[in-house]
């Protein structure tokens, strides 16, 4: 966590997992929301890492479709998705993005070009929607967790009255982060070193 952009969240990350193993690790796997500046640090920092594409953030381009398709209600936009939903879950990604291609020669105008945007995005992460092969291996679905997280600093440092200087914020949120990681003894050495603020 980080207030310095991207580039010193990618040292963070970098070193982050190099503490936990990334120079022995078997498999890398790297989950996303779709932001291109994501799959950017992927590339750079952990080069042959599978990639998948939270499930959810797939399934809000497909409603996107969904809502520019007529009739234009929630009730036939669910009974549209429905089935692609299925489709995607299973592993069957790319079928659903040739159901897409089928979408776009009924559509004129406006609606063609959110559908196709939306179809474009799909087949820009077509090898990142392994999600019957996340579920075999037992792997995270999604960034959810993560997502959480976020919400949570934000929550924390974000909330309505304080104000924080740049260097102040980042001093925080380095505190919070190990805290919340159970490295408080590397701060203070007089904290145990099993020390865990979750379960104490």
């Amino acid at each position: 966590m980080t207030r310095g952009g991207t580039e010193a969240l990618k040292e963070q990350l970098w070193a982050e997992a190099m503490q936990h193993g990334l120079a022995h690790a078997q498999e890398v796997l790297a989950i996303g929301d779709g932001a291109v500046w994501i799959w950017n640090i992927v590339a750079d920092r952990f080069a042959g890492a599978r990639e998948r594409l939270d499930p959810w953030h797939a399934l809000e381009h497909l409603w996107a479709v969904a809502h520019a398709l007529p009739p234009e209600d929630e009730a036939a936009a669910a009974a549209w998705i429905k089935p692609l939903k299925e489709k995607l879950l299973a592993g069957d990604g790319i079928e659903v993005i040739s159901d897409r291609d089928e979408v776009l020669t009924k559509l004129r105008g406006s609606q063609r070009e959110a559908a196709q945007a939306e179809r474009n995005y799909l087949d820009n992460n077509r090898g990142r929607l392994d999600y019957k092969g996340a579920k075999d291996r037992g792997e995270p679905l999604g960034s959810g967790a993560m997502e959480s997280t976020c919400k949570q600093y934000e929550g924390r440092f974000h909330r309505s009255g304080p104000f924080w200087t740049k260097q102040g914020d980042e001093a925080l949120m380095c505190l919070e982060t190990f805290w919340r990681n159970g490295r408080w003894s590397l701060l203070f050495p007089h904290v145990p070193p099993d020390f865990n603020p979750s379960r104490n």
